[in-house]
């Protein structure tokens, strides 16, 4: 059990996980946050937010014990490794695929796969109950993403997701032709008041995030109406369901969305049978993480990921362009 105190002026206003990382250096600012959130951290006998501003004389309490959800265990499940070395693994996640436990989630997740292959040899700098985990891909969206094999890789990554020195660039195929042909989409996104499993925009609350994006076709059909569009979207923030949440806003939900978006029934008209087979039987969202960018832990040196885009994807983009074509 460790006691602090906010006892000196410069400590006021000062975010409470920024302030336990200054003094215990030897805990990962992923593991304060996860310790945090858990309650293994307390402010004045109190359960409060990582970005809760210190006022003096506050009293801090971390406890020794972390909190565990359940035994993880490991799986057989087929994982598509892209590359890997004794700090970390390149994961091409596929859609439908869950990256961690929880609620609802216990067993069949990346995780479980990661804990089949590599045992004990994962980070346990984040949360106790996601090994590895860096960042997330949502369930229903594929592509590429980073695991850490041991604590200071995931440190080291960690610094780059808050610093936003990781490049992540996804394609979207979404639907009509956005306006303007690009851009930067900037706002708040916060839990839906509404619908706990939605995240929504706001000019009050929630978490900066900031998607850039650009158009790189345009599908029309013979009447020269825009049907959908393959889109770029580049991660300055990576908040929870950002780009479906930005495009949606927009008024061009990514095809395939089931939470965010309806497909608009005139452009599905326009679309033959087979294509719109093909978007009924989409595993998840049209939405792919294609390409990951970032310093590599140890080697010091930038390294470049790219992944092709999944069949069912390349499929449905060459059906809509070729019956509009």
């Amino acid at each position: 059990m460790h006691h602090l105190e906010v006892n000196v002026n410069k400590y006021i206003g000062q975010r409470l996980d920024k302030f336990i990382a200054e003094k215990q250096p030897e805990i990962s600012r992923s593991k304060i946050k996860s310790l945090i959130k858990n309650g293994s951290i307390t402010v004045n006998a109190a359960i409060k937010d990582p970005d809760y501003k210190l006022i003096l004389h506050d009293k801090i309490i971390i406890k020794e014990s972390i909190k565990e959800g359940y035994k993880l265990l490991g799986e057989n499940i087929h994982l598509n490794i892209v590359y890997e070395d004794k700090d970390l693994v390149i994961i091409d996640k596929p859609a439908g695929l869950v990256v961690h436990p929880g609620a609802g989630n216990k067993k069949g997740t990346l995780v479980n796969g990661l804990i089949h292959l590599y045992g004990k040899n994962l980070s346990t700098a984040g949360d106790a109950n996601r090994p590895g985990i860096v960042h997330r891909i949502d369930k229903d969206t594929s592509g590429l993403l980073v695991v850490a094999r041991n604590d200071s890789a995931h440190m080291k990554l960690s610094k780059q997701f808050e610093e936003h020195t990781i490049t992540r660039k996804y394609l979207a195929l979404c639907w009509g032709k956005i306006k303007p042909a690009s851009g930067k989409i900037e706002s708040l996104i916060s839990r839906s008041n509404k619908n706990r499993i939605k995240m929504m925009t706001s000019k009050l609350k929630g978490k900066k995030a900031v998607t850039n994006y650009k158009t790189l076709e345009v599908y029309k059909d013979s009447a020269c109406n825009s049907i959908a569009s393959l889109v770029e979207c580049n991660l300055e923030t990576g908040r929870t369901h950002q780009i479906r949440v930005h495009l949606t806003e927009k008024g061009n939900s990514i095809i395939g969305d089931k939470v965010y978006g309806k497909a608009p029934k005139l452009k599905i008209k326009a679309l033959s049978p087979l294509t719109q087979s093909l978007i009924k039987n989409l595993p998840g969202q049209a939405l792919h993480a294609y390409y990951l960018g970032f310093k590599h832990p140890t080697k010091n040196k930038s390294e470049e990921f790219q992944s092709l885009k999944p069949k069912y994807l390349s499929n449905l983009i060459n059906s809509i362009k070729n019956e509009i074509s």
